[in-house]
């Protein structure tokens, strides 16, 4: 296999994107009771006691200088900022607003990855971010959002920057694969994000009355063990196997499990427009992930 094409990292991007899709449904759970730097605080304290036995492990790495300042980097862009830009989005701008600036994560990955990483952009990755883009937004347009939009615009703003540090996370992540393995990459991001929202949590829990229940505390278990530790470590993952500026597109993805998430969770419906909108996305990932060349070698 080579990094061009690569069936298990495909694959466990697949599985990243679907386990990403299902934190919004269990952020949104959670979030009824606990406010969101709590859930995200947490989140992160959950996943980094899941790490504490692989501790010893980790020391066996021989980190430079150059390693610890963009691992620094790494958790910086993504959980800290990250989180701090799309929780308070979410809170300002509406859901399907939100997603269409979700959309344009790929390109702005696709674009650094050329000038950072030196990767070849080409054509046939254009080709399909653009397909897969224009399924997103149109899916965007189509979804029902139960979030109030008190400001829009600072929220889509926001979001955007959100964008941006994934977009950095995903640069940052590919550059430190090729020395530390996924596994480490995903605790250093939680054990950094734990110590980062310390200071948020504790202005929110003097500020604000918390009532955790039991349901909200499995959300957040769940946010903490399976998305946090399996989302991020498969896609970490694949980045050693995928180039950034491919992997970023199963992005599009995320919409796509959402909405079918929300099918059976919460019995929600879709649309025919809807449905077609999740066709166009995948025709989009498909185009950019497989040529014409690769089913000729393979006759």
């Amino acid at each position: 296999m080579t990094k061009n094409f690569s069936f298990i990292g495909i694959l466990s991007l697949i599985f990243a994107m679907f386990i990403w899709a299902s934190s919004f449904i269990a952020l949104k759970a959670a979030m009824q009771d606990v406010g969101p730097f709590t859930v995200i605080f947490l989140r992160m304290l959950i996943a980094s006691l899941c790490f504490v036995y692989f501790i010893k492990s980790f020391l066996k790495y021989d980190f430079s200088k150059k390693d610890i300042k963009f691992i620094l980097l790494l958790a910086l862009f993504e959980p800290c900022l990250y989180f701090v830009f799309e929780s308070r989005a979410l809170q300002l701008t509406t859901a399907s607003q939100a997603g269409m600036i979700t959309s344009l994560m790929p390109i702005i990955t696709a674009m650094a990855a050329g000038y950072f990483l030196k990767e070849i952009i080409t054509k046939q990755i254009i080709f399909g971010s653009f397909i897969a883009m224009s399924g997103a937004i149109w899916l965007s347009l189509q979804g029902t959002s139960s979030f109030d939009a008190p400001n829009p615009l600072l929220g889509n703003f926001l979001e955007l920057l959100a964008m941006i540090c994934g977009a950095g996370y995903t640069i940052t992540a590919r550059y430190l694969s090729d020395k530390y393995s996924a596994l480490f990459m995903t605790a250093i991001q939680v054990f950094i994000g734990a110590i980062f929202f310390t200071p948020l949590f504790l202005y929110e829990y003097f500020t604000s009355e918390i009532h955790i229940s039991m349901k909200s505390f499995l959300w957040i278990a769940y946010l903490g063990v399976v998305v946090t530790l399996a989302g991020y470590g498969l896609y970490n993952y694949a980045l050693t196997k995928i180039e950034a500026s491919k992997a970023s597109i199963f992005v599009y993805l995320i919409p796509v499990f959402t909405l079918i998430l929300a099918y059976f969770i919460l019995n929600e419906t879709l649309s025919i427009l809807e449905f077609v909108a999740c066709f166009v996305i995948l025709l989009g990932v498909f185009i950019s992930e497989f040529s014409i060349s690769w089913f000729r070698k393979r006759r």
